[in-house]
């Protein structure tokens, strides 16, 4: 299911053990790497309160209406506990805020949200925010993960849009050059008067 970043932000977190509700999630821990959502940091009067409780995305067993769907609190950790997840929280990255620039230096604007499936929290679009002086024309462009070239501490750096335009022509006449058209009027050779040798034959 493909759903929006920011929807995820205060969202419940349901237990199967326990029938009902025992966090919310609190802010979202992306790996700069792939750009996944790899957990989750939670809030709550159920949690131990020393330690800041962290839901890893691989424990979540489905997301729906009610929140993100678990087996127990016992899937829930300590950020210290898992090494990757203390690493990228380490980083300070933060994938909302990111200036988005193309190759050649265009700025396109700054990360305002973004789209992820929830099958393996991995970010598949995301969305950004137009200069004020864009805005008029085009407040928002999202943008697909396969156009993102680089991902560093304060840029995302994607394709140049003449290089997708390029790209976009190269799909369309492939697919073109193997297609025929079963509707249109058969084409003949143009007509050519026989050789006096052909006539004899």
């Amino acid at each position: 299911m493909l759903v929006v970043g920011s929807k995820l932000i205060g969202a419940a977190v349901m237990s199967v053990h326990v029938g009902g509700e025992i966090a919310r999630t609190k802010s979202a821990i992306v790996d700069p790497e792939d750009l996944k959502v790899i957990a989750y940091v939670l809030t709550g009067p159920l949690l131990r309160g020393m330690t800041e409780d962290i839901l890893r995305t691989d424990d979540v067993r489905e997301y729906g209406k009610l929140g993100l769907i678990i087996d127990s609190r016992d899937e829930l950790v300590a950020r210290e506990d898992v090494v990757r997840i203390d690493e990228v929280v380490k980083l300070n990255f933060e994938l909302v805020g990111l200036k988005v620039v193309t190759k050649t230096g265009k700025k396109l604007g700054k990360v305002n949200d973004y789209l992820l499936e929830t099958d393996d929290f991995l970010v598949s679009k995301i969305v950004v925010q137009r200069p004020l002086a864009k805005s008029l024309l085009d407040p928002e462009l999202i943008i697909d993960r396969s156009e993102i070239v680089e991902v560093d501490d304060y840029t995302i750096t994607v394709k140049d849009e003449e290089a997708k335009l390029k790209e976009k022509e190269e799909k369309a006449r492939m697919t073109t050059a193997n297609f025929v058209n079963p509707f249109r009027e058969p084409q003949y050779a143009p007509f050519r008067s026989q050789s006096p040798d052909e006539q004899g034959s």
